[in-house]
């Protein structure tokens, strides 16, 4: 089988953030092809890492990658919004520290078959989980015109969201939209030519929101960040790669949430001694790689980690 090459972004400046430890518990949510993981089981000596991806072709490559299986490295075939109850079927309720790399790896879009890219032909699917019945196929064919505008101005941001839901929506009364070039042609017919000339591929907001379709990949980070925050014990971080402003976004408010203070009685003159929040938010803006890496790396560009921090009891006196 081929191996796809993945150059990890932010690898050692993650792992620093999560400040490990040789005897902890950790959990990198989106394994891929192992890049964080690794490093990660280098820090550890009694410790364990329990690492998440919901695509069987990542785990079978890193299982490709081991002579031997570490004994501390357990690889989890699941989505991680079922991070909480996966863990707690292997005896495990608290972690000293949660990693996710969010988005779709190299092998995945490199992959000419799966259909994330719209540089190769390949069926509509995009699916992470190819276990899943839900495809892009189904939602270009099957959803109507304005769940298809929705999804296109919400999860794309596409300013020609209207035109080509109208493009798609005539083509797809002819015959069923098969394939990757397929839709591009039709996202092409529904964007002025003035506009295709600039700010990149025609198609990429486009392909950007059907894969969050998709895969409910918001849905599944709300429902996973706030399980990792809850799982992580005092010292613990939890930390976050992003690649897309809307990713960005939701991750910086769910942790402004967890670490503003309790709600008190409006009209109190001053604020108890005894409040604190349980969480700091170590990042207030968002790290971002250096100008050495995004010239190597060309999917570094838009990366942005975010951290945040149970606190210890010596933190919140």
């Amino acid at each position: 089988m081929m191996e796809f090459k993945h150059e990890t972004v932010l690898l050692h400046t993650a792992a620093k953030e999560l400040n490990v430890k040789p005897d902890g518990v950790y959990v990198d949510a989106t394994l891929g092809r192992a890049g964080h993981s690794r490093l990660i089981l280098s820090k550890l000596t009694t410790g364990d890492l329990y690492s998440f991806d919901q695509d069987a072709d990542a785990i079978a490559a890193v299982e490709r990658q081991f002579a031997e299986m570490p004994a501390n490295f357990h690889l989890i075939h699941d989505n991680f919004r079922n991070l909480d109850s996966a863990l707690a079927e292997r005896g495990v309720t608290q972690v000293d520290g949660v990693l996710y790399d969010l988005g779709v790896s190299s092998p995945q879009f490199d992959d000419s078959h799966r259909g994330f890219s719209y540089r190769f032909d390949a069926p509509l699917d995009m699916r992470m989980d190819q276990s899943q019945e839900l495809t892009a196929r189904t939602i270009v064919n099957e959803w109507s015109f304005n769940e298809l505008l929705r999804i296109f101005n919400r999860y794309g941001e596409e300013k020609f969201a209207k035109p080509i839901a109208r493009q798609i929506e005539r083509a797809r009364s002819e015959k069923p939209i098969e394939t990757t070039f397929e839709l591009v042609e039709l996202i092409k017919a529904g964007i002025p030519a003035r506009a295709r000339r600039t700010g990149g591929h025609p198609a990429k907001k486009v392909f950007q929101a059907l894969r969050i379709a998709v895969n409910d990949e918001l849905g599944a980070l709300e429902d996973s960040l706030t399980q990792a925050i809850k799982l992580i014990r005092p010292g613990g971080r939890v930390a976050v790669i992003t690649f897309q402003s809307l990713e960005d976004r939701l991750v910086k408010v769910m942790f402004r949430d967890a670490a503003a203070l309790p709600e008190v009685p409006r009209g109190l003159p001053v604020l108890p001694q005894d409040m604190h929040s349980d969480y700091t938010v170590i990042t207030r803006k968002p790290i971002l790689p250096s100008d050495e890496e995004i010239e190597t790396n060309h999917r570094a560009h838009s990366a942005k980690l975010r951290v945040i921090e149970r606190n210890t009891a010596e933190a919140e006196l």
